[in-house]
């Protein structure tokens, strides 16, 4: 087997070229989706929009029909890099138009006309961001060898936090902090939306520059990778995803479990960054300008926990860390339904977010581990397909959880949204259990055979 699709000996320079395409990618996840260009638009380009839907619902349509589009693409499209060798090549090009569709977003003037052009740019690159894990996700074995691989795909999760804060604290003290017509010690005028229609365009060349390194020093996956596989059609691709869930079920059946119970799971962590900032506020009394404070936080312990997990992974294997990670997010979730003030936001809040990265890591690992190689893009296509099947669960239990205990305990809050993103979580570790504990790496197979 090839060293461009195992490695046989870990690389320190792909490893840190590979983590910094994460760095960089954290440009687009982070300062566009997370925190600063989607609250422009539903604050500032949309406030005022005319018609039935406010600005913010208008957003929550463009993702829900992005979702749609990354599950049914995705698959086709890491099924037909692992056959024709182009592995590298897709993440080029799809990185490619990520940074230009962040670089377009500076022309989204602070004006409810320019609202559709930047929900728009915003779903079109969530789509092309979304379908470049599935390539990038996939290189972990190319960068890493069965005995570390819990290691580098911990790297690759902190490199993209850290990444995340360095950016977030320049747009934040660069060009938003502060009143009136300049902002950030930078002086940027904030007319018609100026300092964050520039954090736009520090957002593409902050990914572009991080990224060049990863192309430059992880070579191609060769197109003899997958002798299985040849290059298809984009009609015979999603024939064959058929055929794959089909065989998958009938020959390695616990590939598709942990498929289906990661899709919960990643779903109930996902719920937990996207209302964590609104349950500090509501619930617990942080204020509104300690939320980013408190985010920086959360990224740091994030990283620092997917460092640490990547170790115990190697050691005792990917999915007793999950078990283990989603377990202590359930007792802190349980504990934040009773305890108010912000001393207990911070303990406990921050006890879910050490956790969330080790998950988000582990998952990838385990993965990774039971593919064999060559097939890495179809499995991770399917992966980012099944997640985007159920995301709408932690939303639907966070809103109906809120509902129903408001109207049970005649309560008016918030609180009771953490009880419905525990239960998908808890659901997802419930399937998580009936997947085998421990696998060998397949990866030892072919290098056996290589």
């Amino acid at each position: 087997m090839s060293e461009e699709v195992v490695a046989t000996r870990r690389d320190r320079g792909r490893v840190v070229a590979w983590g910094l395409w994460d760095w960089g990618s954290a440009a687009f996840n982070a300062v566009i989706v997370t925190f600063i260009f989607s609250v422009y638009l539903v604050e500032g380009v949309g406030d005022d929009v005319p018609g039935p839907f406010r600005a913010s619902t208008w957003l929550g349509l463009s993702s829900a029909a992005g979702a749609v589009l990354i599950a049914i693409i995705a698959p086709a499209l890491g099924r037909r890099t692992d056959a024709g060798g182009a592995r590298k090549k897709s993440l080029f090009w799809l990185t490619m138009a990520v940074v230009v569709i962040t670089a377009s977003l500076f022309f989204v003037e602070n004006d409810w006309h320019f609202l559709w052009l930047g929900l728009t740019l915003m779903a079109a690159g969530s789509v092309i961001f979304e379908l470049t894990q599935v390539p990038y996700f996939a290189m972990l074995r190319q960068v890493s060898t069965p005995d570390d691989v819990g290691r580098v795909s911990g790297f690759g999760w902190a490199m993209g936090y850290f990444g995340g804060i360095v950016l977030l604290l320049i747009c934040y003290f660069g060009f938003v902090a502060g009143d009136g017509d300049t902002r950030g010690f930078l002086g940027v005028p904030s007319e018609n939306g100026m300092n964050i229609r520039l954090i736009a365009l520090l957002a593409a060349v902050w990914f572009l520059v991080f990224a060049i390194p990863l192309f430059l020093k992880v070579p191609e996956l060769p197109a003899t990778a997958n002798a299985d596989a040849p290059k298809v059609s984009i009609a015979d691709s999603y024939r064959g995803i058929w055929n794959d869930v089909t065989t998958m079920w009938r020959e390695d059946r616990d590939t598709l479990k942990f498929l289906i119970a990661s899709a919960f799971f990643r779903d109930g962590l996902a719920g937990v960054f996207a209302y964590g900032a609104v349950l500090a506020v509501s619930v617990y009394s942080i204020r509104e300008d300690d939320v980013i404070l408190f985010g920086v936080a959360a990224n740091v312990i994030s990283a620092a926990g997917a460092l640490l997990a990547g170790r115990y992974d190697d050691r005792i294997g990917p999915r007793a860390v999950i078990v283990f990670s989603l377990a202590s997010m359930l007792v802190c979730g349980l504990v934040l339904l009773f305890v108010d003030g912000p001393r207990m936001f911070w303990i406990f809040g921050l006890g879910l977010c050490l956790f969330v990265g080790p998950a988000q890591s582990a998952s990838r690992t385990y993965l990774t581990r039971i593919t064999t190689p060559g097939r890495e893009g179809q499995n991770f296509g399917l992966y980012a397909m099944t997640g985007r099947a159920v995301s709408f669960m932690a939303p639907l239990f966070f809103a109906i959880s809120i509902w129903a205990g408001n109207l049970l305990l005649d309560t008016e809050t918030d609180r009771w949204g953490i009880a419905g993103i525990m239960v998908v979580l808890g659901f997802g570790l419930l399937l998580l259990l009936r997947v085998p504990a421990h696998v060998e790496d397949r990866a030892r197979h072919h290098s056996a055979e290589g």
